[in-house]
């Protein structure tokens, strides 16, 4: 389903645009500088209608005490990252009103104060950017949703490092989730609902 709609009280929801997951090399089906391009595009908008804008970020203890329990196949746990990997990019930060959330999981909600932050400003939608599309975008939304939030996905405005789990996301997972639309869908909609 297209994006039909923004409620008067929405906020972006920016995940995970960092020097060590944007300097990920061979991100599909959008590079990461139209990623964040299109993201500041959308925080700028949001930004000048008096919304908020949250930026949320990834970290981790050096010694992975703080990683997420349970036993996985994959890779992931006790890796050291290097200093600064976890800074917001510059072209997202800088802006004193934005709110930032630091997470140690993949999904933006457990274990932070966002939903506290969300819900404090009566925020009852949120438009959702970022890295990765089937990880920390989707996780978030399904979060969201569950908290019952409306959602909306700017599907270009988001990339992971695997074409076809993004397809998966954007084309399976997202519309039993929300809205998705483009950069400049939700653009153009924030505009007109906010004349």
């Amino acid at each position: 389903m297209a994006v039909t709609t923004l409620d008067p009280r929405t906020a972006l929801v920016v995940i995970d645009l960092q020097h060590g997951i944007v300097g990920n090399p061979g991100l599909a089906p959008h590079a990461a500088a139209d990623v964040v391009k299109r993201s500041a595009r959308l925080a700028d908008a949001f930004r000048g209608h008096g919304l908020p804008v949250v930026l949320v970020r990834v970290t981790a203890a050096a010694d992975g005490a703080d990683a997420v329990p349970g036993r996985i196949d994959g890779p992931g746990r006790g890796r050291a990252f290097p200093e600064g990997w976890d800074v917001i990019v510059d072209d997202m930060a800088g802006h004193p009103g934005d709110i930032t959330v630091t997470k140690r999981n993949w999904g933006a909600f457990h274990g932070t104060d966002l939903d506290l932050q969300l819900r404090r400003r009566g925020i009852t939608q949120i438009v959702l950017t970022g890295i990765a599309t089937s990880i920390g975008v989707e996780s978030s939304a399904r979060a969201a949703h569950e908290h019952g939030y409306h959602v909306t996905l700017a599907t270009d405005a988001m990339s992971d490092l695997d074409p076809e789990t993004h397809r998966n996301s954007v084309e399976r997972i997202f519309p039993r989730l929300g809205e998705t639309g483009t950069t400049e869908e939700i653009v153009e909609l924030l505009d007109r609902t906010r004349a």
